[in-house]
């Protein structure tokens, strides 16, 4: 029979990619969207036009319930945050709401959903390497103490562990992939991946001059999206439901995203068009994250296939593309 999932956040970048992944296996796939007249909804149409879209939201279960009800899903998919890190400090109470309780909204609307049966539905969760913050170990591990930076962090780790609780003691399948930074050319304009690529690229064609950051020795790991939902849905098939560090098993910095970025469109001296401004510094800043995908690789078989500087010059092609320019590089 054709497994039939469930998507929340799938107008993200995620979901977006994770529809494709799952359409190209044959599921059946519902997403779940926030608001009748949300404009992200046409992009997903665009992107994967066979997603039936249902309406809900994570801080009303009720409407999680009818979701449920009407996708009959195998497996759901919990992409959905307010995942803009920066944002979480001005509205920390929207963020935990969504971002933390609604992982529960959405843990106890499946128990209900499945009833005796609760193994019929199979959960994974999008928990984050924010969670780590003030890191107490290089690189993290699925073992690595949490010590979250951001009310961000903070609301990741509620849904994290609430979704270990629920598997604990429920007996539930749910999984949590502690996904380290990944990017791609879908990522919002308000992250600092696609503020450069975007940048660049509008640099490159003489639209605009400067680019304006805030640290630029802060050091991530960062993969492809599309690689990362592969592991998503890697976990979700294993027999015995568990946590997972997804990375790349290296960092990098700002500042050499910044150089690749540049030298990719023909632009050596690029601290010329790079100005920085306390405004874009987090309170409480999460210098290092470099995560250990060990376990991923040898319990899912799961590797990532594109590499750091092919990631930033995938996302400033695509910019190019974007901005007019014919034959982008």
């Amino acid at each position: 029979m054709t497994k039939r999932a469930l998507i929340t956040g799938v107008t993200g970048q995620d979901g977006m990619y994770l529809a494709r992944l799952l359409l190209s296996k044959g599921y059946t796939v519902f997403g779940l969207v926030r608001g009748q007249n949300n404009p992200k909804i046409q992009a997903l149409h665009d992107w994967a036009p066979e997603v039936r879209v249902i309406t809900g939201d994570l801080q009303d279960q009720s409407s999680l319930l009818r979701a449920l009800g009407q996708a009959q899903p195998d497996e759901v998919y919990n992409l959905g945050a307010i995942s803009f890190v920066a944002y979480s400090w001005e509205n920390a109470h929207l963020t935990s709401q969504v971002t933390g309780m609604g992982v529960l909204n959405l843990l106890e609307a499946i128990r209900l959903h499945a009833g005796t049966d609760i193994g019929k539905v199979r959960f994974y969760q999008a928990s984050s390497s924010e969670m780590f913050g003030r890191v107490q170990e290089v690189p993290q591990r699925e073992t690595t103490l949490l010590w979250p930076r951001s009310p961000y962090g903070v609301a990741k780790a509620f849904g994290h562990h609430m979704t270990i609780n629920y598997r604990e003691s429920y007996g539930m399948h749910a999984s949590s992939g502690i996904l380290f930074n990944h990017e791609s050319p879908l990522r919002g304009p308000e992250f600092v991946t696609r503020k450069i690529s975007s940048a660049v690229a509008r640099i490159a064609l003489g639209l605009q001059d400067q680019l304006v950051l805030g640290n630029l020795d802060a050091q991530r790991d960062w993969g492809f999206a599309g690689d990362y939902v592969d592991a998503m849905w890697r976990m979700v098939q294993q027999d015995t439901a568990d946590d997972y560090v997804v990375s790349t098993n290296e960092t990098h910095s700002v500042r050499e995203y910044l150089e690749i970025a540049f030298e990719h469109v023909g632009i050596t001296d690029w601290q010329r068009h790079v100005t920085q401004d306390a405004r874009f510094l987090r309170p409480a800043e999460v210098d290092l994250l470099m995560g250990d995908a060990t376990k991923a690789r040898t319990t899912l078989g799961w590797e990532p296939t594109v590499g750091f500087a092919d990631l930033v010059r995938m996302m400033v092609t695509a910019d190019l593309s974007e901005h007019g320019l014919v034959g982008a590089r």
